[in-house]
């Protein structure tokens, strides 16, 4: 090595003079007329920032945010047919749920009913694939629930009290988040949320088939926590519609620690 910190002519092996003579040609490519077209150079600049979004888009996708659109009305009012909503996937992971977060999930088992597999054609699943790495629609929307968690590992849920509320480990709530003129359950109930695992329902009681009509089915109406994606933070679309979402952090203050 010379005191120039370039090596000696003598300690250039084979490797070394390929490698250099590769940086050579990519300096021809660089300096090359074809290069030198504004109109290339600017093409090129353009495909390199899409390709640079696409993949930060895929990473932030993958570990941090999605995107949903909501298909039905279970959530009224807090969410409206065709909303689009961002959802924190560090949840519950890395943040754990909480009593009244805004949680998405995959089926459990059962709770769709039979999903319909139609033929897609291919370039529309390119075309879906793409735009929805880049959060600009949410193409499997449709085989996830949204649902507002009430019953957290351990907690003692019970429908009603002689007042008509929910009772969660002793505690009568109120919930100001239930769709107008609706009651906080037709359906009587009486469960302990199992390790791992949440009891949810829809804002809209009345028309949300929640964790109450699935106490039959194997996982007795739970979402076991491997099948959560995230917790909804806010309506992104339609504008009109932007909103942070709350979790009524008051509503659930004073219940007892299972």
């Amino acid at each position: 090595m010379s005191n120039t910190g370039l090596p000696e002519s003598s300690d250039i092996n084979e490797e070394q003079v390929g490698r250099f003579r590769n940086f050579k040609g990519l300096d021809k490519i660089r300096n090359s007329r074809f290069m030198k077209n504004p109109i290339v150079r600017i093409l090129v600049d353009v495909l390199g920032i899409l390709l640079t979004a696409l993949v930060l888009s895929l990473l932030i996708k993958t570990f941090l945010i999605r995107s949903f659109y909501i298909p039905s009305g279970s959530m009224l009012n807090t969410l409206q047919i065709n909303d689009r909503i961002v959802v924190n996937e560090l949840v519950p992971n890395v943040i754990p749920l909480e009593r009244g977060d805004v949680v998405v999930f995959r089926d459990p088992g059962g709770w769709l009913g039979p999903v319909s597999k139609n033929q897609v054609p291919f370039t529309t699943q390119v075309t879906d694939w793409f735009l929805s790495s880049f959060g600009v629609i949410a193409p499997d929307s449709d085989v996830h629930l949204v649902k507002r968690v009430i019953g957290i590992p351990g907690d003692h849920v019970v429908c009603c009290s002689d007042n008509g509320k929910l009772t969660i480990n002793g505690k009568a709530i109120t919930e100001p988040y239930i769709a107008n003129g609706q009651s906080p359950s037709d359906i009587k109930f009486n469960v302990t949320v199992p390790a791992n695992s949440y009891w949810v329902m829809g804002d809209n009681r009345g028309n949300s088939e929640d964790s109450r009509f699935h106490l039959d089915l194997p996982s007795k109406g739970f979402v076991n926590k491997s099948f959560v994606v995230g917790r909804a933070v806010l309506v992104s679309w339609p504008f009109a519609h932007f909103t942070w979402l709350d979790n009524y952090a008051s509503v659930f203050k004073d219940v007892p620690i299972p």
